[in-house]
């Protein structure tokens, strides 16, 4: 068997994280395979500062995510566009990615290394912002973006346009563009839909609009949506990428949104279900039955 190799990304300042890595990092070393370990705080990216070279080199075989969603989404900003398959520990609070407790860490250690792991693919989207006709920069997300105003402003005016053909003003305190990954985050909250994960598609949610017949919109994956600042959004309007990447908007920007080409894989937890994972996150009520 050819050699292997192993990323390690951590949650950033969590010293249990990182003790949970250096243990981890020294296991990998036992049984003959060649890591590499990252802090998430030093890896990611962030807005402007994109092609800084992470840690993580994109030859490795798996990469092992230790932390909480947050970190995950991060890592998968980084090194998503790598094509290698990470698995999520969860270190940190809710835990939709990041599905395995620490206790588990090393038995499904052992079932990734022997391959008997299956993985699943989730769509990311692409945001691109033009200034004056020129794009400034492009950025890729796991979750979502968000259009918001900042604090205090007035109801933001944003004219949103599907594959150039003009949908509707949305007057709102912002705008969601989720994929069905980053349905049950800030897009749950704001109302809109719950979309099973590995769906190709992403939806398009008003947060607290003027009026109440704006609704959540599903839109197929090949479909692009440009979206401008109206004439009333002459103020502060923030945008922000999984909730942890933030970048101020200026009056006439546009921004065009729509799937990357580029999608993360992501190790699927033994006996995982996702609908499971929905009854204990959501605190729905009901036990496991058959209904046939």
């Amino acid at each position: 068997m050819s050699a292997k190799s192993a990323g390690i990304i951590y949650k950033h300042h969590h010293e249990p994280a990182r003790e949970a890595a250096r243990d981890l990092e020294n296991w990998f070393v036992q049984k003959g395979i060649t890591v590499f370990s990252e802090e998430m705080g030093l890896c990611d990216p962030g807005v402007g500062t994109s092609k800084r070279p992470c840690g993580i080199p994109e030859s490795v075989d798996w990469v092992v995510v230790l932390g909480g969603d947050g970190t995950l989404l991060g890592a998968a900003r980084r090194i998503g566009r790598y094509g290698v398959p990470i698995l999520g520990i969860n270190m940190g609070g809710l835990g939709f990615l990041t599905g395995i407790p620490l206790d588990r860490m090393y038995p499904v250690m052992e079932a990734m290394i022997k391959g008997e792991l299956e993985t699943e693919s989730r769509i990311m989207l692409e945001t691109r912002v033009f200034r004056q006709g020129k794009m400034i920069f492009q950025f890729q997300v796991l979750n979502d973006v968000v259009i918001n105003k900042s604090t205090l402003a007035r109801i933001i005016d944003l004219d949103v346009a599907i594959d150039h053909e003009f949908l509707t003003t949305f007057r709102a305190d912002g705008l969601i563009i989720s994929t069905p990954t980053g349905s049950t985050a800030y897009n749950l909250s704001a109302g809109g839909p719950i979309l099973y994960p590995t769906m190709e598609t992403f939806v398009l949610t008003p947060i607290c609009p003027f009026t109440l017949t704006n609704r959540p919109i599903i839109f197929p994956d090949s479909a692009v949506i440009h979206i401008k600042m109206g004439k009333e959004s002459e103020q502060t309007v923030i945008l922000t990428f999984d909730g942890q990447v933030g970048f101020d908007l200026l009056h006439e920007d546009r921004l065009d949104i729509c799937k990357s080409h580029e999608k993360i894989t992501l190790f699927k937890p033994p006996d995982h279900s996702y609908f499971k994972i929905l009854r204990t996150k959501l605190m729905w009520g009901g036990t496991t039955h058959s209904i046939d």
